[in-house]
């Protein structure tokens, strides 16, 4: 993320000039902190300087009666904090604390007060809104959060679905809501985002407060009468089913970071979730170990991460002995992990200049991992399907597809899944194919039920996909 470009994009240095964010970008230096870091304590002396989240996720706490910090928020990319203290010389009003690796600009209070003395409205920002926002906010999820539900909060996202927490009805606008009435319907609902929807009444974009503050008020439009949803709004958000997970909405909107996500119902709006509105309802281990995973670059990485799984495992069952929900939540984690390298493999050979062919293909997880029923040691099952072509274009799709289920299965058990000892992995030609050729084998295991036939039928009839075109494994599973 490019500081410059962060200050210019959101209030309140938005309102100063060009010449004054480069000043302060001059002056601002970048500090990293570990996992497990912390930024600033609960009632520490301010530090003197303004952080900007550069990169990763930052933790909000506030102390409990008995003294342990509650975390009670969280702070993504571009996104700042020690503000509390910007003008005045009282303590930190809650702590922050590195949630996985963080990097934050650090805007000396120095030059701020130069900027706002000439700029007031910089200190009429933090002072007067941002100071009272966030202090009432912290106040609140306080209160909701009493001592007696802590031990509560692990589990809860693993068991609640997205229907139970959104926000009904869902406000929403036309193409041709001017941004002033847009603004209004915000103001006057409380709210921080408005689905735009066509004559058909579905969902055509979405607005949010950031909108406003970038095309409206940045822009420095003239007469906000004048711009329409339709130039406000991003297309095609991202939506979910009621029926989805919490912990699934959360890892997707932390990894996209996406603030905001309509719940369409068979394709009908029926409510709204914030990224805020999950994170009430945090599981804090599973959770960082997921943003960690999206991020991991390197295998050595990826390998520490699926041991983290055991912690994540003794904290849930610490919280339920519904051991479907545990199962679900490991095989959760496991198949990020496998999705991550799966990524790199591919960045791997791209890096040396293999280029992936353009064909539809879905790389398939079998047995426990496609029933969701992994646990701490789950061994290789996957395989590939492709789409029908000629035998002359299956060579050129294998000549790329072959080392690249070798570098998968290699790097998948350098992270800590064994070899299958069946030989149920990619890089087995029995388990790569056409949708043609897995017809065949169907057909072959259910005319010739020998055992190593049922063997194998029994591990594959439990298959879903986790990277690429899931129509070919629907197609399949029509098949069986």
């Amino acid at each position: 993320m490019s500081l410059s470009k962060h200050l210019r994009d959101v209030e309140p240095f938005n309102q100063l000039p060009e010449a004054v964010v480069q000043d302060l970008l001059t002056a601002s230096r970048i500090k990293t902190y570990s996992p497990g870091i912390s930024i600033f304590a609960q009632n520490d002396p301010p530090s003197g300087y303004l952080f900007v989240v550069k990169k990763g996720l930052v933790e909000i706490t506030v102390l409990t009666s008995s003294g342990e910090d509650m975390v009670v928020d969280y702070l993504q990319e571009g996104q700042f904090l020690g503000d509390t203290a910007l003008f005045g010389d009282e303590p930190y009003s809650v702590g922050a604390r590195a949630a996985n690796e963080v990097a934050c600009y650090l805007l000396p209070f120095e030059l701020l007060h130069q900027v706002e003395r000439r700029y007031p409205q910089l200190r009429d920002y933090f002072a007067g809104v941002l100071v009272s926002r966030v202090r009432q906010l912290y106040s609140e999820m306080v209160a909701d959060h009493a001592l007696s539900a802590l031990g509560q909060m692990e589990a809860y996202p693993f068991k609640k679905r997205l229907s139970e927490i959104m926000s009904t009805p869902i406000e929403a606008c036309t193409r041709e809501a001017t941004a002033r009435q847009i603004a209004r319907q915000m103001a006057d609902k409380r709210i921080s985002s408005v689905l735009v929807t066509g004559q058909d009444g579905l969902p055509a974009g979405l607005i949010t407060e950031k909108d406003l503050v970038i095309k409206v008020i940045a822009a420095e439009v003239d007469d906000p009468q004048k711009v329409t949803a339709e130039e406000l709004m991003t297309p095609h958000p991202h939506v979910m089913s009621p029926d989805t997970y919490m912990y699934e909405a959360m890892a997707y909107m932390l990894g996209h970071q996406i603030r905001h996500m309509p719940i369409l119902d068979r394709g009908e709006p029926v409510g709204m979730v914030t990224l805020r509105d999950l994170m009430h309802y945090r599981s804090q281990k599973a959770m960082l170990l997921l943003g960690s995973i999206e991020e991991e670059e390197s295998l050595a990485s990826l390998s520490r991460m699926r041991q983290e799984i055991i912690n994540v495992v003794r904290a849930l069952l610490t919280e339920t002995r519904n051991i479907h929900e545990v199962t679900d939540v490991i095989s959760y984690l496991h198949h990020a992990i496998i999705k991550r390298v799966y990524a790199i493999c591919e960045q791997q050979m791209a890096a040396a200049g293999q280029q992936k062919p353009e064909v539809r293909h879905c790389f398939l997880i079998m047995g426990s991992g496609g029933r969701r029923e992994m646990l701490l040691e789950p061994d290789q099952d996957n395989g590939f399907i492709y789409e029908d072509m000629s035998e002359e274009k299956l060579a050129e799709v294998e000549s790329y597809f072959v080392p690249f289920a070798e570098k998968l299965v290699a790097a998948l058990a350098e992270v800590g899944y064994p070899l299958c000892d069946g030989k149920v992995m990619a890089n087995n030609p029995a388990w790569r194919g056409r949708l043609s050729d897995w017809r065949a084998r169907l057909r072959e295991w259910f005319n010739a039920p020998e055992p190593q036939n049922v063997r194998d039928s029994s591990i594959f009839f439990d298959f879903t996909t986790l990277v690429g075109d899931p129509s070919l494994a629907q197609e399949l599973h029509g098949i069986v």
